[in-house]
């Protein structure tokens, strides 16, 4: 036996094919991946928002939040979520 059996043939030019495909391929497609995600947002934001309807089993506060005002969730947008009477502006 010459050798032993951990030894591997030579991997010294690897690195140049993963950087390429990092440069050629994956830096495009994070690219177009950003183009749609733009594109889709400008279509959303173009669309008027819904009517507010006011249901009992919706947007029910049975105690405040214990930040702001109270009324308001954490991450509140007051261009998409309304309050339990309706939207802010």
């Amino acid at each position: 036996m010459s050798g032993t059996a951990a030894t591997a043939g030579e991997h010294s030019g690897g690195y140049k094919v993963w950087k390429r495909l990092s440069f050629f391929v994956a830096v495009p497609a994070v690219g177009l991946c950003m183009a749609n995600a733009y594109l889709k947002h400008q279509e959303e934001h173009d669309k008027p928002r819904q009517e507010f309807v006011k249901y009992d089993y919706l947007r029910r506060r049975e105690k405040r939040f214990p930040w702001g005002e109270g009324n308001k969730s954490l991450f509140h947008n007051p261009h998409v979520n309304p309050l339990p009477d309706g939207y802010e502006h």
